[in-house]
């Protein structure tokens, strides 16, 4: 399974806000798994990100705060960027698209697609806002839905039933800016006619062909990124604005086009590529083995997504990367459904979130507990829900209870027994050998759900190794048997260290700092997945330092407080 190739993205988080654990939980944590697996493999992985800095919700946000957009990309980009240093996800790098060399990237891309006659050239009638004297971008107006009829959608997708739309589309559209209705005016800008892609996209959605050759696995495609993607195109795809009349973005670099930018989902995922750049110029990398068709050398592009990004990502962005020529298309886009919180959706508006760089600030020892709590309840093929009540049942009787428990019974008694020295495996039961099968089985497993983008049963798997060494030590019950029989202890001191060995190898991905502590406990270091599986991770009289409490237990009056917490903030401005 190893020696793969992949470019892996996240997608970029707009910098007009904080993170919240929605956004963690389904895009951060998975991709961020996936990379330090395919790492430890021994794969040969990118993995990229950044602040997508451009759009109309960069301009709202400044009006509403009175700030310019570049103070607004500043203040966010560095919470962003900070939280996710304090979080621990390994991007190769965490970029931006407000810098040169992603200006230049899109303009020349754009200009690639022009030259190459992707584009059609429209004049139409926008709305526009008299009291602002703008052309008013997709987000700037919002109206009810002509399909499931909410009151709120925005200009370019209704957020409740996933539709696409225009604004022309909605039915008693308000200007965001003035709060009144706005007029129509005509304004010029450059389509992408998207109804001309449609057949090969079905073709590479449902069946993963593209030009003829079998591009990716269609079982690995989650159901609902396909059933999404499938139900636009049946639906019939339209032609589509690539620019808009803004003065904050990447201007269209060409000639007549004064106060247009390019559509931010054009110059979004063109971060990607810049990234790529701006990593590859500071590493001494060629850039193009991780993007370009002739040099990437098999190379898989992984788009770590929400679901509300299926359609840039599984259709737009490839028809681009196709209309351009020489770029890879995505092998995958495993995107996650929405996380709830205490039975409500999370709300910006309403401040009912958990903020990542709040919880880091308040419990900056509990980054892996956050991990592991999130990865349980992922929200990989439906919406699920995040409460207080299950962080804490999650820490208590998972990680505390049935890891922490058995690593800790485990040392201790290694220390109790043989003053802290890995003691000689003896003689070997039917027991024993049906225990170290589960012990090398246990990696192929976790593996096989890894590459198949399947992490919460990954994580499950891999707490089972945990469950079985507390069985095993339950069952063996050494404390007994050292008055009775010292050298069958022996063996299941030893074969209990290996498996403690293997958790430390095995969590890596999932509780990165928890599996270095560990190590560092056990005085060893794992850098391969390859040594994974095995019963002799650790040898004869190694000595151990002495064992530590890995995760402390959640009182109720932690999940009273936080709850309260959530409650009064809400309906309140969110104050950084």
């Amino acid at each position: 399974m190893a020696d793969k190739k992949f470019t892996i993205t996240a997608a970029l988080p707009y910098a007009n806000g904080p993170l919240h654990l929605g956004h963690v939980a389904g895009v951060y944590l998975p991709s961020d798994i996936f990379a330090r697996f395919a790492r430890l493999n021994g794969d040969d992985v990118l993995f990229v990100c950044g602040s997508d800095e451009h759009g109309a919700a960069i301009t709202l946000r400044a009006k509403k705060e009175g700030i310019t957009p570049q103070e607004i990309v500043d203040k966010y980009h560095s919470i962003i960027s900070t939280s996710f240093s304090k979080f621990n996800i390994s991007f190769d790098i965490y970029h931006r698209t407000s810098s040169e060399v992603h200006h230049q990237t899109s303009q020349d891309f754009f200009k690639k697609l022009q030259e190459r006659a992707k584009f059609i050239e429209e004049t139409t009638d926008q709305y526009y806002d008299l009291e602002f004297n703008q052309f008013l971008a997709d987000r700037y107006i919002i109206g009810t839905c002509p399909k499931c009829s909410y009151e709120n959608a925005f200009g370019d997708q209704c957020e409740k039933c996933g539709s696409d739309l225009s604004p022309l589309d909605l039915i008693n559209p308000i200007s965001t800016l003035s709060g009144k209705q706005p007029v129509l005016k005509s304004t010029s800008h450059w389509y992408l006619p998207m109804d001309k892609h449609e057949d090969w996209l079905k073709e590479y959605i449902q069946k993963g062909i593209f030009d003829g050759q079998t591009h990716h696995n269609p079982k690995l495609w989650r159901n609902q990124v396909v059933g999404q993607c499938m139900s636009w195109i049946n639906g019939g795809l339209k032609p589509r604005a690539m620019t808009r009349d803004l003065d904050w973005g990447v201007k269209v670099p060409l000639p007549n086009s004064e106060g247009k930018v390019l559509y931010v989902w054009l110059d979004a995922p063109i971060g990607y590529i810049s990234a790529t750049k701006a990593w590859a110029e500071k590493n001494k990398k060629d850039w193009k083995k991780y993007w370009v068709k002739s040099e990437s050398e098999e190379r898989k592009l992984v788009h770590f997504i929400g679901k509300d990004n299926i359609v840039f990502h599984a259709i737009i962005f490839p028809i681009l990367l196709k209309d351009h020529g020489d770029f890879i298309l995505p092998d995958n886009v495993p995107a996650s459904e929405f996380l709830n919180l205490e039975g409500d959706k999370f709300s910006t508006s309403r401040n009912w979130a958990v903020w990542l760089h709040e919880y880091l600030e308040n419990y900056p020892d509990k980054e892996d507990e956050l991990k592991y709590v999130l990865t349980s309840i992922a929200p990989e093929s439906k919406d699920s829900e995040f409460t207080w009540k299950e962080y804490q049942a999650r820490i208590n009787n998972e990680l505390a209870d049935i890891l922490g428990n058995f690593i800790n019974r485990t040392l201790v008694l290694t220390h109790k027994y043989y003053g802290g020295k890995v003691p000689a495996c003896g003689a070997l039961t039917e027991t024993d050998k049906e225990l170290i099968n589960d012990i090398q089985q246990t990696p192929f497993r976790i593996a096989e759900l890894i590459y198949a983008y399947k992490f919460r049963e990954a994580q499950t798997e891999a707490m089972s190794l945990a469950r079985l060494g507390n069985k095993y030590l339950a069952d063996q019950e050494p404390w007994k048997l050292i008055k009775t029989d010292p050298e069958r202890v022996k063996t299941i001191l030893n074969l209990s260290i290996q498996i403690t060995a293997n958790l430390a190898l095995v969590f890596q991905p999932f509780l990165p700092k928890t599996a270095i502590r560990l190590q560092t406990i056990l005085g060893v270091t794992f850098s391969s997945w390859g040594y994974a599986g095995t019963t002799s991770l650790i040898a004869e009289n190694h000595e151990i330092n002495k064992p530590e409490i890995l995760f402390a237990k959640i009182d109720d009056e932690f999940v009273y407080n936080e709850v309260n917490k959530l409650k009064n903030q809400n309906d309140e401005t969110h104050e950084i």
